[in-house]
């Protein structure tokens, strides 16, 4: 099966990953524009308990604006979906992949979007888990 997602799994507490992920998303220059509590709405709609997990919708305006002027199919995957969850003592960070877009649109612009967007995931991804700093520090 092919994957639609990037993840990372961190040995951080729920809150304390959900505020960076936060701030990361900000210094990648995207904006969070939705924010949906799965946990609450679940437990408020179905009578059910899961662990808390919330949904974020991540944009950047202009790489938004690029996409739909490429290929105008491309709100509907708009925002980004970013899923934080607790899992026990860590925490999973989930980003739906803009790679994956290609697959609905060949569209050149949607492809140099996506590239683009993805970069600036998986770095907040790397950020977030520390690998940039390794990355950076094995350069020096």
């Amino acid at each position: 099966m092919t994957s639609f997602t990037l993840s990372a799994t961190v040995p951080a507490s729920y809150a304390e990953t959900v505020a960076r992920v936060r701030d990361l998303l900000g210094d990648a220059g995207f904006g969070v524009l939705t924010e949906i509590d799965l946990t609450a709405t679940l437990r408020a709609k179905l009578g059910v308990e899961v662990p808390q997990q919330v949904i974020l919708g991540a944009c950047m305006p202009q790489l938004a604006h690029r996409a739909l002027e490429a290929d105008p199919r491309v709100a509907t995957m708009l925002p980004c979906n970013v899923v934080v969850a607790a899992e026990g003592d860590m925490t999973r960070v989930e980003v739906f992949d803009p790679a994956a877009m290609t697959s609905f649109s060949s569209d050149a612009g949607v492809a140099e979007v996506a590239a683009d967007a993805r970069q600036r995931l998986t770095g907040m991804l790397d950020a977030l888990t520390g690998k940039k700093k390794d990355d950076d520090a094995a350069r020096a």
